[in-house]
């Protein structure tokens, strides 16, 4: 199999690009470090092309892989024929691969086999040729398959239809014929367990349910399996008898010449009920199941980096609350750099209803330390919580506040980081202070919490777990590499997911830096233990050090590039100390005076290198997550009461799904934007801000129906 060109054609690139891509990845060079620092060599594959190259790569391989294991074991058994072997060389995916396997595939004991060990092969062979004779059955079957362990005629058929039922169940055109079929024309059908208790009737839609196959949406797949999966719901699929018995007929037809002919039938229809169907129903439901789980990491995926990539809210001296009702909402402030300065516990709600007493103590926090943002978690008590805060705001004109998303927060408060954090701190106070961290960087809070407790998925339980884990792995690489960490204030959580990187050598540069100071230039990062050559390749253009001995160390430029951009600077006539207006200026006129092209010729370093590293040298270390809107700040509490048809507000994304995305308006239960709301061509994301109006309110059912409003 020829990866690079199988490649190639699912990305629509150059066979060149996806084999040098390769070539890197086996080198042991990370995704990140490729897409951002061998441009020339991948002909700019971004991150995500890169990403499906590595994964795509290893799915070949592990084809490959099974495609020997299979020649070898059929080689064993003295079954492999040139033709069978070429069938299985040119099979592109692994259910092929196991239907050419299946009929030498070692089975548990089954009623061919015994069937076979009675000497009744040949009998079934007859059948399969549809032999035609004027001899009788009888005839044939007492002279000569009739033993002491086969005492009847009746016997000796049934034997035989056994093993001629199993070849045509093990026929990989029938398999895949039947497959292909079942995929565009079976129906999946669901009804409700008779005794089945469903108390919040949340599979009510699915009690009595009937779809074709291609028409199933993976939410409702996915809905299915989980309703089937807790007993709730019986799910069948069905594939018409005209399907099946043409993928049969198309390989096995009946002879009516032939006295066998009946036997032949009676073995179809065995086949077809007692083996094929059954499988063929297995092989529907992993492929819906696999598609659907592939669906719902896809919006996970992209709901988490957008979560990620949510702009940090920098400067602030922040109050977190984590709210609660029995325990009292556990308060805590940080300062700009995330140090906790205070925490406490205030009891505004039942049972002790200390509202004035709660008040007066978030004031005072908020005027001891200078707090100017307060984020309260959106979890139990997150809106009655709200107007205590927003009793406290109205007062204090430059606080602002900000609903944050909780989950998670008590996941990492509980964990071994945490503990590690704050070894002294009560369990439920940590969680206040990632609530209060959450708006100061939300990346470098969410990476300390396992990617699948943040909540911003569909059905994110019931998926392929390992799956799910690599992709939403993957987005956090990428979104960490994009932005960069300063190596002087990140936490080993951080660290870990930069390219080349990893947890144990992350703990020992948080080690280093804490018993040697501060790092003043990356060069110095080689003196940490078991960061060899290879890693400092990897990591060190995505690691930052500010106001370090080389200015270049802040920018995202690679030391092994430093010379070029150098360079630059002494073409241009510029300092390294240079302020960036002057170098904008004065290299915007050496592009246009030498054109970047010619420069890089000049330079002896590729176009895309060079394109690079002027953008640095005028935007050194820019952090892309402050090109997007900063979140919504809030001064007030709105109520359900005071929502109106008609009126229009701003919203904030807070997940997206299938049917459209929920919307944050700053009331205690979040609007749905439905999809047929949602203009052509629109893709929204978690955190983006947008314009919306009232469409419905539904106060008994806490429901309320947004509708897209046109910004002129």
């Amino acid at each position: 199999m020829n990866y690079s060109e199988t490649i190639a054609a699912l990305l629509k690139v150059k066979p060149s690009q996806v084999q040098a891509t390769i070539d890197l990845l086996d080198e042991g060079n990370t995704v990140p470090f490729i897409a951002r620092y061998r441009k020339e060599m991948t002909g700019t594959l971004d991150d995500e092309q890169v990403r499906i190259v590595a994964d795509e790569v290893a799915r070949l391989r592990a084809i490959d892989e099974r495609r020997a294991a299979i020649l070898k074991s059929i080689e064993e058994q003295g079954k492999l024929t040139e033709e069978l072997k070429a069938s299985i060389d040119a099979a592109e995916t692994l259910t092929a691969l196991e239907d050419l396997y299946a009929p030498y595939k070692p089975k548990r004991r089954t009623r061919a086999m015994v069937a076979r060990e009675k000497g009744l092969q040949g009998l079934a062979d007859i059948i399969l040729s549809q032999l035609c004779t004027d001899r009788t059955i009888e005839d044939i079957v007492s002279e000569s398959y009739l033993n002491e362990q086969v005492t009847s005629v009746e016997e000796a058929l049934q034997g035989a239809r056994d093993i001629v039922a199993e070849t045509i169940s093990d026929n990989a055109n029938v398999r895949q014929s039947t497959r292909d079929k079942a995929m565009k024309f079976a129906r999946v059908t669901a009804e409700k367990v008779e005794d089945a208790v469903d108390e919040k009737r949340v599979y009510e839609s699915y009690y009595a349910f009937e779809s074709r196959v291609d028409r199933l949406l993976p939410h409702q797949i996915l809905a299915l399996n989980r309703g089937e999966k807790e007993g709730v719901l019986k799910v069948k699929v069905i594939v018409d008898e005209r399907d099946w018995r043409t993928s049969i007929y198309d390989e096995f037809q009946e002879d009516l010449f032939s006295p066998f002919s009946d036997q032949l039938t009676l073995a179809i229809m065995d086949a077809a009920e007692r083996l094929l169907l059954p499988s063929i129903e297995r092989d529907v439901r992993r492929e819906l199941s696999e598609k659907a789980d592939s669906h719902a990491i896809g919006v996970f995926a992209t709901n988490l980096r957008a979560l990620l990539s949510l702009p940090p809210l920098t400067g602030h001296t922040v109050l977190g609350i984590d709210p609660g009702i029995r325990t009292g909402c556990k308060v805590a402030v940080v300062d700009p750099t995330g140090k906790l300065l205070d925490s406490g516990t205030i009891y505004p709600h039942e049972p002790k209803c200390d509202w004035e007493g709660s008040l007066a103590k978030l004031e005072e926090m908020v005027n001891r330390h200078h707090v100017t943002l307060i984020t309260i978690g959106n979890g139990t008590a997150s809106r009655e919580t709200e107007k205590l805060v927003a009793d406290l705001t109205r007062g204090a004109p430059s606080v602002k506040y900000l609903i944050v998303n909780e989950a998670g927060a008590s996941v990492y408060s509980a964990s071994a980081l945490a503990r590690q954090e704050f070894p002294d701190l009560d369990v439920s106070i940590r969680g206040a202070v990632s609530i209060a961290r959450r708006a100061q960087d939300p990346l470098a809070e969410l990476v300390k919490i396992d990617p699948k407790s943040i909540g911003v998925g569909l059905y994110q339980h019931d998926v392929d777990q390992t799956a799910l884990a690599h992709s939403l792995d993957g987005v956090i690489e990428s979104v960490v590499n994009s932005v960069g960490v300063d190596v002087n204030t990140a936490s080993a959580a951080l660290l870990t997911h930069i390219a080349g990187i990893g947890p144990k050598l992350a703990t020992t540069i948080v080690a280093y830096r804490d018993t040697n100071g501060a790092f003043q230039s990356r060069e110095e990062l080689k003196k940490v233990s078991g960061l060899g050559p290879k890693a400092f390749e990897q990591s060190a253009g995505f690691l930052r050090i500010r106001d370090g001995k080389n200015p270049l160390d802040s920018s995202s430029i690679h030391p092994e590039s430093y010379a070029i951009a150098e360079a630059v600077l002494k073409r241009a006539g510029l300092s390294a100390s240079a302020s960036l207006e002057e170098r904008k200026t004065v290299l915007d006129e050496l592009v246009k005076s030498t054109p970047v092209n010619k420069l890089a010729d000049e330079l002896g370093c590729g176009v895309p290198t060079l394109q690079d590293i002027l953008e640095q040298l005028v935007r050194p270390g820019r952090d892309p997550r402050t090109d997007a809107p900063a979140p919504i700040t809030r001064s007030d509490v709105l109520h359900m009461e005071d929502l109106l048809p008609g009126m229009a507000l701003k919203g904030t994304v807070r997940n997206v799904v299938d049917f459209g995305a929920f919307i944050d308006i700053g009331v205690k239960q979040d609007g749905l934007l439905h999809k047929s709301q949602i203009p052509f061509g629109t893709l929204l994301k978690v955190g983006d801000i947008i314009d919306v109006e009232i469409l419905g309110i539904e106060k008994e059912r806490g429901r309320i129906s947004l509708g897209w409003v046109k910004v002129q």
